[in-house]
């Protein structure tokens, strides 16, 4: 799969999704003398850092120049 500028935006879009999804699931608080059965908090952790990479594909894709690390790679 290439990651263009439609499949970027539609990763972006699908990961803000499940972070907002996830805050509403955590601010709802469960019954008294019942737990959670999902982990909300891992979930939107992890749908946040794939928020932040596609940000990031994102301005490299509309500079046309590759995010380079601090050594050059």
């Amino acid at each position: 799969m290439q990651l263009d500028l439609t499949n970027t935006s539609i990763i972006l879009a699908a990961a803000l999704a499940v972070v907002a999804a996830m805050l509403v699931m955590d601010r709802r608080r469960p019954p008294p003398g019942e737990v959670r059965l999902f982990p909300v908090i891992p979930v939107m952790m992890v749908a946040a850092l794939v928020v932040i990479l596609m940000l990031a594909h994102l301005v490299s894709l509309f500079t046309g120049q590759p995010f380079q690390g601090r050594s050059g790679f």
